[in-house]
């Protein structure tokens, strides 16, 4: 399914520039800059026209071939890129859109429908939603509509055969996002619509990845480097690899009183979307890439699967903050929440930084905010 999705897009931007640059585009002209067989290339545009996504301006005349326009010069995809993360019966939806703007149209619209969603928040131009697989049945009795009524909502969510599957029901310009820009949105696998007068119904498949949390510490030294940079360069590293998507890089301050800090003891996390079959790839690269640039070897590395954070875990996170703490309290409180760790004295704060997943940016940074 990926490869097919792909190909569209593709096909539909090459078609789209013609479109805009000439007035028109050629079967011929698309094979050849694609080196797609013009037979392949015809039937491409025989499904896209029936798509409505191509029309045929001018029907072939004795040499002259066919010539075909795109159907708008639109933006087509407003929605850059869509996954899913699982953790445990617990999923959580990113969104990533070209536009704050959507962004924030969606997360009103689909808090206000509720839905199977308990949970959402914008960061920028991404809607992030977690909800529960606990429950298939579909919330049918949401009214989809003009406002006071939501214009769209996720009625259902369920996993299947490795992919998770989010049930949509919409109207307006949410039904148009459905029916031709989620379609294009990397990460989007299959899209099946159903038309029930004026609300769009769809299915949308994204893959169930592996949500990775990874905190870094103690990478830095007296002559150069900075633990904040040295992160995201290992999440811009790890990005490149198959089968992984870049959620989120953020830096916590902890005790700045620490007598071994070298400045102002800040650590950082990471959050990567992995496939499950690439886990273990990622974890050895991920632990070999820190080992062999890290200009400490006081550095530690953590990494944690699953996006939800223990109570136990968070306490930890709380007492590293305010208090100094030994080895023994790291490596139990790890093994306790199946955490992976290497390294050296840098494991206390790598392991610290994983405890405030997912809490707000004034609490990470202010290193005299309490998380319990």
């Amino acid at each position: 399914m990926t490869g097919v999705l792909e190909k569209r897009r593709e096909l539909l931007r090459l078609m789209r520039e013609y479109t805009l640059e000439k007035g028109f585009f050629t079967a011929g002209e698309i094979a050849e800059i694609t080196s797609i067989p013009r037979s392949t290339m015809q039937d491409w545009i025989n499904r896209l026209i029936e798509e409505k996504c191509v029309v045929l301006k001018e029907e072939q005349r004795g040499r002259t071939p066919a010539r075909y326009i795109t159907s708008t010069a639109l933006l087509q995809a407003a929605c850059k890129r869509i996954f899913t993360t699982v953790d445990g019966s617990r999923v959580a939806i990113f969104h990533h859109c070209m536009s704050s703007g959507c962004a924030g149209f969606c997360r009103f619209h689909h808090s206000l429908a509720g839905g199977v969603i308990d949970s959402v928040r914008r960061d920028g131009t991404i809607l992030i939603e977690y909800a529960d697989l606990g429950n298939n049945e579909l919330k049918k009795d949401i009214e989809i509509g003009l406002y006071p009524n939501p214009a769209v909502g996720i009625i259902g969510i369920r996993k299947e055969d490795g992919y998770i599957v989010q049930t949509i029901k919409s109207t307006g310009g949410p039904a148009y996002s459905l029916t031709d820009m989620m379609g294009m949105a990397r990460g989007v696998e299959k899209i099946d619509i159903k038309f029930v007068g004026n609300i769009v119904a769809g299915e949308v498949y994204t893959k169930a990845m592996t949500h990775v949390i990874i905190g870094i510490d103690d990478t830095d030294s007296k002559d150069g480097g900075a633990t904040f940079a040295f992160t995201l360069g290992l999440l811009q590293y790890l990005s490149k690899f198959r089968g992984v998507i870049p959620v989120s890089h953020r830096v916590v301050m902890l005790n700045p009183k620490i007598k071994y800090c070298t400045a102002g003891n800040s650590a950082s996390y990471i959050e990567i979307a992995v496939e499950p079959e690439e886990l273990e790839h990622i974890k050895e690269i991920a632990s070999r890439f820190v080992e062999d640039e890290s200009n400490s070897a006081e550095y530690g590395f953590a990494l944690k699967t699953g996006f939800m954070i223990p109570d136990s875990l968070r306490r930890y996170g709380n007492t590293v903050r305010f208090k100094e703490i030994d080895m023994e309290l790291a490596e139990r409180t790890a093994k306790e929440n199946g955490i992976f760790m290497t390294g050296r004295r840098g494991k206390i704060g790598a392991l610290a930084a994983i405890a405030f997943r997912d809490l707000d940016n004034d609490i990470l940074i202010n290193p005299s905010a309490e998380i319990i």
